[in-house]
């Protein structure tokens, strides 16, 4: 059983970042189902490795090599599971691309992912983040997921109150006894698209493209392709400008507190939300401090959209993470908010 696991060593993980940093992983595997998990819980060397869990990269900021054996998730395989009278059920592997889930679904008629359309990573990813973009989070159509405990090899499955979601979070990102960061590796999720198919709309962005294009009725394709392009125009290709997504959080303060800022910086960009707190745009915060198109070494501030950190060509890990606490002390001396990045930092 052991002879089947191939161990890759000293391996370059620059390819498998979108970041584009340079670090060396001292031992990889490969992990195309929960059997290659036990294999390596199994084995008398790698069994008692730290672990670090692997999907697309897109979440991640190398600061040096890697002595962690890292697991490198390429579950694959999409399919309808289940239709039902008010949903239809989408599984997808681990391993698979969050954008190409996006597209199958929408090629097969199932809609409902449109508005997440290009976020970078993988399908194993997006719950651990609790990805969203344009009024949709993962959690308004997560099903369920399976996992593979790390330190027993049992799998198991999670529905969305054991996830427990929050805004960018999960119990994946959560430590202590009751989180399982670091101690899950999740293999498969499941989707639930509801029928019959609403849009969500609402959303500045979607909104002006409504209005430019004159289409008050817009199909899922149609926001799809809405989205693609307002994404594009915003952010980089990580293929041709390494970076991170969004690599801050939006804040979320009181009522009071936003009232406090608008008072002294009226353009504020603030959207206020159900249980009375407001959400602060981080990019506009970062922007009003004069970044947008610096650079700290070769670490930049993307010209388009403050909130998202570049690789200007051969940066460090260390670069941008002194680009991005310089960025958070301006902002809390400006608007005494504290930015929480976003990326996980190794």
């Amino acid at each position: 059983m052991q002879q089947s696991l191939s161990i890759e060593r000293g391996l370059s993980l620059r390819p498998y970042n979108s970041f584009g940093l340079p670090a060396q992983a001292r031992q990889l595997v490969r992990i195309r189902g929960d059997a290659d998990v036990r294999r390596v819980l199994d084995h008398p060397d790698l069994g008692r490795e730290q672990k670090l869990v692997l999907g697309g990269g897109s979440n991640l900021v190398l600061t040096r090599d890697v002595s962690a054996l890292v697991l490198k998730v390429e579950v694959a395989g999409i399919r309808l599971v289940e239709t039902r009278e008010d949903a239809w059920i989408v599984e997808a592997g681990a391993g698979e691309s969050w954008h190409a889930l996006v597209q199958w679904t929408l090629d097969h008629g199932l809609p409902g992912l449109e508005n997440m359309a290009l976020i970078p990573g993988t399908v194993g990813a997006s719950p651990v983040q609790n990805i969203g973009a344009y009024g949709l989070e993962l959690k308004d159509r997560f099903e369920s997921l399976d996992a593979v405990d790390l330190i027993t090899g049992r799998s198991v499955t999670l529905d969305a109150h054991a996830c427990r979601f929050g805004y960018r979070d999960s119990v994946f990102k959560q430590g202590g006894f009751a989180g399982l960061a670091g101690k899950s590796l999740i293999t498969r999720v499941r989707l639930r698209l509801p029928r019959p198919w609403r849009p969500v709309l609402g959303y500045v962005d979607l909104e002006k493209k409504m209005a430019e294009t004159g289409i008050r009725d817009p199909d899922a394709r149609q926001i799809f392709d809405w989205v693609c392009a307002v994404r594009r125009a915003k952010l980089p290709d990580p293929a041709a400008l390494g970076n991170a997504g969004s690599f801050f959080k939006n804040p979320v303060v009181s009522a009071e507190q936003c009232r406090d800022i608008i008072t002294r910086d009226p353009h504020i960009v603030h959207y206020p939300l159900a249980d009375g707190s407001v959400k602060l745009a981080a990019g506009w915060l970062i922007d009003a401090c004069g970044w947008k198109g610096k650079s700290i070494g070769r670490a930049g501030v993307y010209e388009k959209q403050a909130l998202v950190l570049v690789n200007r060509g051969g940066a460090s890990g260390a670069e941008v993470l002194t680009l991005a606490r310089a960025i958070q002390e301006s902002v809390y001396g400006r608007f005494g908010i504290r930015l929480e990045p976003e990326p996980v930092v190794v």
